[in-house]
Parts: structure tokens; C-alpha cells; sequence
């Protein structure tokens, strides 16, 4: 559970309709294969038909999830050309995209734990080959176990209301 602090306290007095981040978010990666992308761009696949290919969908729906995704800055195209072929574009993850991420592997996490055929690939350090979790840790890098997190107006420069 999460504990709204301050004017959030009274649900009664105000919406999170259109205003929640979670909403925002979903509403800009919020299809499947939108986050397929993200997974395969992270894995290091930048083309055209091998997004297509390992996320199993038609190039249509393949050049439609890629503008999106383009639009939004979560990746940027990058011109290359083949020797005697036409120019074409990869798609590579932003800063925003990289940012992204956290959330991809946090699905990936919960996978692994609650879904059934899980356990099978696992995510590692490669510095020091440790098991690598998603989990919350405040700014003084405090774990925060559940039941230990809140919500509050935050000033649009970052100070709490």
C-alpha cells in the first residue's frame, strides 16, 4: 500500500484522471508490442525487420510501434547505408529510453516470479556475475520495502508542497 500524504490524503477532493504518471506512461508504451520494442532495442536490435521479426509482428504494426516510439524520444532513428544498397534507419534508445528500462525489467521480474514456464533466463551483473532485482531505494539509497512508500505534491522544481 501506498501512503498519500498532504492534500492527496482526501481521495474525495481530487482525480488522478489524466493527471497519474502510471496513466501517462501507460498511455505512451501501453501496448505489448510497444514494450517488446523497448526490450529488443535494449537487447541491441536496432533494425527495421529484425524488430519485426523478434517481437512477431507485421512490418505495418512494426513502423507504426517504432514512429511511436520515435515520436515520444524513447529512440532515435540513425541513417546507415549497406554497400550499394538505399539509405535506411536504426532505431537506438535515448537517454529517456535507456531511463525506460527499469520498468521493462521490472515486468521481466515479476515474470519470472508469478508466471508459469519462468526461471529459464535470469539477469545478471556482468561485473561481478551477481543476480540483478528492480527494487525501490529512496535518495539516501534506502530500500523501501512495501508499506514504506508515499505520495506527495511535488513543486515543478522537485521540492514537496
Amino acid at each position: 500500500m501506498t501512503f498519500l500524504q498532504g492534500s492527496l490524503a482526501d481521495r474525495d477532493s481530487w482525480s488522478a484522471i489524466g493527471q497519474c504518471p502510471v496513466e501517462k506512461t501507460m498511455a505512451v508504451v501501453g501496448t505489448k508490442s510497444a514494450m517488446l520494442v523497448m526490450r529488443e532495442a535494449y537487447y541491441g536490435t536496432t533494425r527495421f525487420d529484425d524488430f519485426a521479426q523478434r517481437v512477431g509482428i507485421t512490418k505495418a504494426a512494426t513502423a507504426t510501434r517504432l514512429a511511436e516510439l520515435v515520436d515520444l524520444g524513447l529512440l532515435a532513428r540513425q541513417p546507415y547505408r549497406e554497400p550499394g544498397q538505399r539509405s535506411r534507419d536504426e532505431y537506438v534508445l535515448t537517454e529517456a529510453g535507456i531511463d525506460f528500462m527499469p520498468v521493462v525489467w521490472a515486468m521481466f521480474q515479476w515474470g519470472q516470479r508469478h508466471l508459469p514456464n519462468r526461471g529459464r533466463i535470469g539477469l545478471t551483473h556482468l561485473g561481478c556475475g551477481a543476480d540483478v532485482s528492480v527494487e525501490l531505494r529512496c535518495a539516501e539509497d534506502h530500500r523501501v520495502e512495501p508499506g514504506e512508500l508515499g505520495a506527495r505534491l511535488v513543486k515543478p522544481g522537485g521540492g514537496a508542497h
